[in-house]
């Protein structure tokens, strides 16, 4: 289909289908951050506002960040939120009075000041004495650290980490410069990288063609204007490059610094004009004298095949533009500041020295002479990047504001809207495709029935709540799917390639836990009968009985498991028989493994563990039969018991099961996957809603926080831009590509929290 859409739905609950929630009403703690804040134009201006917007979409309801900006002399923004703080860094009466002010505040619990040493230079002791004077816990970014500090210099530094609480750098080497050179312990100093935009993985050949840029190899380089930027290196190398490369292009993307353009006009760009003329490179270089708005900058950036990164300030901390280019999928080549040294020393880019405009040439021509490696620097760029996107960054100092107890916040994660953007572009007509390579469909890895049929399960519960006849074709989609597996004698096969055709690999793989999938899908549709068009019931009905001959010959536990929830759900008289006796043979395999404080149906536990008390469960409501509660109990609160740790959950890890002869929980981080979370939260929902028992309902939201950044790297798993959800969590990064099952496990766990109104 590949139709994009972002789901409408209005979710009902907030919370998942909480008829018993309370809501107390609170005033929130108040964190103020004072920094330069756009329309200034700067660049921390723009970093505080990401940051914020970042914090507030994650955070809504732990905290309030309110704004204080940073303004000089004849300075008065129009600001959007009408602030009630503001600094004139020129006025020292301005530091006493604003410090006074947040002191009568009893709201505001923390101030976070975004620190540069030009901010501060027109009143020699505002800073300090703001800081003396302030009674508030106050968190300090440092977005430049200079190294080899003179006696004044470290002095001042030290003085002004005292009064704070803590410092943020946004690399490993700022933190060791304070550390080491200005004798800061490093117990005070927390490591931040500068956020990055999330971006799906995009068409550089469409966005040439919008830009009218087609057939172009391009060169870039943005930000805000001035001689520190160097750009004239880039301009001397360009001769050496066009020889070689004369299709290239060169985009100079933004204007002049506001200071810069008060204090010598615009001086340096016409240097850059005249140098372009002198050169004769008037039809290799784009200069574009704008401010661009964010969604046009990125879209440069994202068809830029080489950034250009040229600045000559040798102590220049860390780069915003660099973060952006970066982030965008750009090969980078870049001069050594330190925030190049410490993200492209891992193959994702090259660096040159200063004003060196010979190793420039060498090192783009090299770049532009093979694409597959720029490919590859893409991909690699993309993954270093992943960590830093504006929701991680935001979660890193969201951690940091709860470790400092600042007016005892709780964090409480904010839901992201349903987003079927992913969903759709992995389904074509036929299926949803397998894998993605980053968040682009990869045809090639064909279509599983495994996919199809958690996606049909999952577009029926959006279609619960959504009744979108864009959901009813993809039910449809994925039935015929289910259908076209579907052998002579029943059963189903699991592997298709992107050329309709079975694979291989269903000869020499078990189906069993396959073939329940698909049972619990049907079911689970058949259960929508009084909404669903005749036909897909009647389609499914059909599908589903001729495969359920072969069901008492499985012997496999998840199969068992999820057989009976699709006969649970089908909810037929004639096959209650058939359910009895498969949740027998989960009875009978408990009774045979479980003894003394293990409480399970196997001798070790692996991947969809949650899928079996589930199972026993359904049963009982079915029957009646109580052991199947009881079982069903026994064993979910043990599994709990291994896979909740200190509030949050860690499901057990695919790079070391846990056997029954060894209890002992290695806690390996990694190998974490994103349908065994969804399990676990979609077995929790039907213990709480069945058992109307609200023990499993904070269990349940804590376990679904993982895929929002609560888990050991402290990182989201689910792309709120792209709709997809990454594919696993690993010990030191997330798998970043995005494919089906990750994805639609995402939706599914997703959805628990939006079926009913809260009363």
């Amino acid at each position: 289909m590949n139709k994009n859409i972002t789901s409408d739905v209005e979710d009902k609950t907030i919370r998942p289908s909480l008829k018993k929630e309370k809501r107390i009403i609170y005033n929130k703690s108040e964190i103020l951050f004072i920094s330069t804040f756009p329309p200034k134009v700067c660049g921390i201006a723009t970093y505080t506002q990401d940051l914020i917007k970042s914090l507030h979409s994650k955070f809504e309801e732990s905290f309030q960040a309110i704004i204080c900006p940073i303004e000089s002399e004849g300075e008065n923004y129009d600001y959007d939120e009408h602030p009630e703080y503001k600094l004139n860094t020129s006025d020292i009466v301005s530091f006493l009075e604003l410090a006074e002010k947040i002191n009568n505040n009893d709201h505001i619990r923390l101030v976070m000041l975004q620190h540069e040493f030009g901010f501060f230079n027109e009143t020699k002791n505002g800073l300090y004495l703001f800081l003396k004077n302030l009674q508030k816990e106050i968190i300090i970014t440092f977005h430049t650290v200079l190294p080899n500090p003179d006696m004044e210099l470290k002095a001042k530094v030290k003085e002004l980490a005292d009064f704070c609480k803590s410092i943020v750098v946004m690399t490993a080497i700022s933190s060791e410069i304070l550390s080491k050179e200005y004798s800061i312990s490093p117990d005070k100093i927390t490591v931040i990288p500068h956020g990055t935009h999330l971006l799906p993985f995009t068409d550089k050949k469409a966005l040439k063609e919008k830009y009218g840029l087609k057939n172009k190899k391009v060169l870039a380089t943005f930000g805000l204007l001035g001689s520190g930027k160097n750009i004239e290196t880039t301009l001397r190398a360009l001769p050496q490059i066009i020889a070689r490369n004369p299709n290239v292009i060169f985009l100079i993307l933004g204007k002049t610094h506001p200071a810069i353009v008060r204090n010598e006009g615009e001086k340096y760009r016409e240097h850059l004009e005249d140098l372009t003329c002198k050169l004769h490179l008037e039809n290799y270089i784009r200069f574009i004298n704008e401010y661009l708005p964010l969604p046009e900058l990125l879209e440069y950036l994202q068809l830029t095949d080489i950034y250009l990164f040229t600045s000559k300030d040798r102590n220049q901390a860390v780069s915003g533009t660099f973060s952006y280019a970066i982030s965008c999928g750009c090969a980078i080549v870049s001069t050594p500041i330190p925030h190049a040294l410490e993200v492209l020393k891992e193959e994702t880019g090259i660096i040159i020295d200063f004003e060196a405009p010979k190793q420039l040439s060498f090192a783009v021509n090299t770049l532009l002479e093979n694409e597959t490696h720029r490919k590859k620097l893409r991909v690699k760029s993309l993954q270093k990047m992943a960590p830093t996107a504006w929701e991680n960054s935001s979660i890193l100092h969201a951690l940091l504001f709860q470790k400092l107890k600042a007016g005892n916040i709780k964090l409480k994660y904010t839901l992201p809207k349903i987003n079927l953007d992913h969903i759709q572009n992995m389904t074509t007509n036929f299926g949803m495709i397998q894998f993605a390579k980053i968040n682009k469909p990869d045809i090639d890895s064909g279509y599983t029935l495994d996919d199809n049929a958690r996606a049909m399960i999952a577009i029926c519960k959006h279609y619960q709540i959504s009744k979108s006849t864009t959901d009813l074709q993809l039910i449809s989609i994925y039935l015929h799917c289910i259908q076209f597996c579907q052998q002579a004698d029943g059963s189903f096969l699991n592997y298709v390639d992107k050329e309709k055709k079975f694979t291989p690999q269903n000869y020499e793989t078990n189906l069993e836990d396959s073939n329940g999938r698909a049972v619990w899908a049907l079911g689970y549709l058949i259960s929508l009968k009084e909404i669903l068009p005749p036909e897909f019931y009647e389609t499914a009905e059909a599908i589903l009985q001729k495969n359920l001959v072969n069901a008492e010959k499985v012997y496999s536990p998840r199969a068992i498991a999820f057989i009976i929830k699709g006969l649970y759900y089908q909810n037929s008289k004639k096959n209650v028989p058939l359910l009895k006796e498969l949740a027998n043979r989960l009875v009978q395999m408990y009774q045979h493994e479980s003894e003394g404080d293990w409480l399970w149906f196997e001798s070790y536990l692996t991947y969809g563990n949650s899928v079996l008390p589930e199972a026993l469960l359904l049963a009982w409501v079915t029957t009646k039969n109580e052991l199947y509660k009881q079982i069903a109990e026994q064993s979910f609160t043990f599994l709990l018991s291994k896979i909740i740790v200190d509030g949050a959950i860690k499901v057990i890890s695919n790079q070391g099961w846990l056997q029954k002869e060894n209890q002992e929980n290695k806690t390996f981080n990694g190998g974490e996957q994103p349908i065994d979370v969804a399990y676990t939260i979609l077995a929790l929902s039907s213990f709480y809603k069945l058992l109307d028992d609200e023990k499993y309902l904070p269990i349940m939201l804590n376990s679904f926080n993982w895929f929002l950044g609560k888990n050991h790297l402290n990182q989201i798993i689910y792309n709120p831009v792209t709709g997809g959800c990454y594919d696993g969590l690993e010990e030191h990064n997330v798998n970043i590509n995005q494919g089906a099952e990750s994805t639609v496990s995402y939706l599914m766990a997703r959805l628990e929290f939006s079926t009913c109104v809260t009363s």
